[in-house]
């Protein structure tokens, strides 16, 4: 279960929330980009990057030279991931919205030191992208690891919100002669595109192909 904190308590649409954590689990391991939010040089910043999990922690990775990731060490970040599912279209302006799942997770975030954990998140991160990627492609040479840092947020304090469904109209406008209902959002994933330079012969290996 999450456990509710003053931060991650809903002041709205409390119905939409979820305790379950496998809900979390769920959101976080269907997405692929998330926005890291934090205070660097006394301003605010939000900064989408990929990520991946591992348990109940979530790895974001990027240049050792990124002024976000130097700012969030040791400091309270909050990371968000969001699925728009569709547009609700209701019969009144005010009642339109729409459906979504959402994960608000906030802690305080540590860059990785430990050479084990660094390739346990930087694996996690490759797998939430293109599983089956990290045991194809050569892996991150000592150097390309020097110039790399790992952050780590724990899944401890977080916030799950969940919106699907028809609209939810004024009961005097059901009456209306005004079309109402939900536009689904649908994304796919394409042909992949070989590098122009590939040489022939190198096939698209199989758990590319998975992505289409």
């Amino acid at each position: 279960m999450l456990s509710a904190t003053p931060r991650t308590s809903l002041g709205r649409e409390k119905h939409r929330g979820s305790t379950d954590r496998n809900d979390l689990y769920q959101v976080l391991d269907t997405g692929l980009v998330c926005h890291l939010g934090v205070v660097a040089d006394g301003h605010p910043m939000v900064v989408p990057t990929c990520y991946g999990r591992v348990g109940d922690t979530l790895y974001l990775h990027g240049s050792t030279g990124a002024r976000s990731l130097r700012a969030a060490d040791g400091a309270e970040v909050c990371v968000t991931v969001t699925h728009l599912d569709g547009l609700v279209l209701a019969r009144s302006i005010f009642s339109h919205s729409v459906n979504y799942r959402s994960a608000v997770v906030y802690g305080r975030a540590r860059l990785v030191t430990d050479p084990d954990e660094r390739m346990d998140g930087l694996r996690a991160l490759s797998e939430q992208l293109v599983p089956g990627q990290w045991d194809y492609a050569r892996r991150p040479s000592r150097k390309e690891l020097a110039a790399t840092a790992v952050l780590a947020l724990s899944l401890e304090e977080a916030s799950v919100k969940i919106r699907q469904g028809a609209p939810e109209d004024e009961d005097e406008d059901y009456a209306l002669p005004v079309w109402a209902g939900v536009l689904p959002l649908v994304t796919a994933w394409g042909k992949p595109e070989p590098d122009p330079v590939l040489p022939e012969g190198i096939e698209t290996p199989v758990h590319i192909l998975r992505r289409e």
